[in-house]
């Protein structure tokens, strides 16, 4: 499996976000509406009225997005993203303050095939949000200008309800907050339809894990790491499929160690138990992003030291920077012919498989293509989670 990683740059939606739809709305729309079925149909007004209510702010640029893109009733309705099909991430995310100011990471674990592999800065609305795009409009992990960082992981509850998709919340998040303050009360404020645990820092060294989720209050942890559960595994099933516990027990122990700084976490994040090579299963790492609030920096990394650097300030926002990456059972490598970013020295198992990683690009999409109607069409597909029908919910509990 090969993703091509790209770095997109823009100040107001134009050609960087048709580039982002274009390269995203095939899969998504398939998803979409193969998933949403009779549970889940929305209209146009009903999901203007809910961004109306919950997050007014995001609906002039909600209203520029569709615009620009040229959107179908179909891309207008995704792009508010309001009560979607059942939507999961996996990851692990953690927070220190070192030496060097405050210090987020986190492991992005799915089938990377499903990865939008985009890194986006803007400055749409006159805030500029740099970060992974997630659901288009969306984002899995990200800063903004302000040194505001934020990374979501999966919450492990099988309850939905009524409220907007994780992604598009942290987009909104981002634009609108300042600081963990404000993080924490937009996510008090704005309905998620799943459970996800959000962990905040900004520049002046302030950190919190916030839980939300659609049938109770958001709860608020001054915690310096997040799993796959909240106050406890509520989804054995998941619980045992993810290792959430094993990895949420290292990273506790890891932040008690005074120690630990960011140094050390990079190091452990690209490690067992936290990162994982399940791609066959779709729970593989598909990349660690890390943010520097203070510095207002960023960087992407994968296992064999390849990584992409972004900055607000970086003097190479006028042009589109790619990494090509790939992955086995050994973890994810930059191809010797993509001439990777920052590259250090290769581990040992790299030269076994410098093989077969010519596909072109049209070969990726295909595999990406395959990857939606996998997730869309076989059900349980060997029992993994992120591929269930929503109407199965109250029955997956375990097995």
């Amino acid at each position: 499996m090969h993703l091509t990683f790209r770095s997109l740059h823009e100040d107001v939606p134009g050609e960087a976000w048709r580039r982002v739809v274009s390269h995203g709305w095939p899969g998504w729309s398939e998803w979409f509406n193969a998933r949403r079925g009779k549970l889940l149909q929305s209209r146009e007004i009903d999901v203007r009225r809910a961004v109306r209510r919950h997050m007014p702010e995001y609906e002039a640029l909600w209203d520029d997005l569709s615009q620009v893109s040229g959107a179908d009733d179909d891309l207008a309705l995704f792009l508010g993203f309001w009560c979607p099909p059942r939507y999961l991430v996996n990851c692990s995310q953690a927070v220190v303050i070192d030496d060097d100011g405050p210090f987020l990471i986190r492991n992005y674990d799915l089938d990377p095939a499903l990865n939008e592999a985009t890194f986006l800065t803007t400055g749409w609305r006159g805030t500029r949000v740099m970060g992974m795009v997630e659901a288009m409009a969306g984002l899995a992990d990200g800063m903004n200008e302000h040194g505001l960082a934020a990374s979501l992981t999966f919450g492990g509850r099988i309850e939905t309800g009524r409220g907007f998709g994780i992604p598009l919340i942290m987009r909104y998040l981002l634009q609108m907050c300042r600081n963990v303050q404000e993080g924490v009360e937009a996510l008090r404020s704005v309905p998620s339809h799943m459970s996800y645990n959000i962990t905040l820092v900004d520049a002046s060294g302030d950190w919190a894990t916030v839980f939300v989720a659609p049938d109770r209050p958001a709860i608020v942890r001054k915690q310096p790491w997040a799993t796959n559960h909240q106050l406890g595994v509520e989804w054995p099933r998941h619980g045992r499929i993810s290792n959430t516990m094993g990895r949420a027990e290292h990273l506790g122990q890891l932040l008690k160690d005074r120690g630990t700084d960011a140094t050390v976490l990079t190091r452990e994040f690209q490690q067992e138990p936290v990162f994982s090579t399940n791609y066959s299963q779709g729970f593989g790492t598909v990349y660690t992003a890390a943010y520097r609030p203070a510095q207002r920096t960023s960087e992407l990394r994968w296992r064999d030291g390849t990584t992409m650097h972004n900055s607000f300030q970086s003097s190479q926002h006028d042009k589109q920077v790619e990494q090509r990456i790939s992955y086995s059972d050994k973890g994810s490598y930059a191809p010797a012919a993509s001439g990777g970013l920052g590259v250090t020295k290769m581990p040992d198992w790299f030269g076994t498989f410098i093989n077969d990683v010519r596909a072109p690009a049209d070969e990726e999409e295909k595999l990406r293509l395959a990857a939606f109607w996998r997730r869309n069409h076989l059900g349980e597909d060997h029992g993994w989670l992120n591929l269930t029908p929503c109407s199965a919910d109250k029955t997956e509990e375990d097995s």
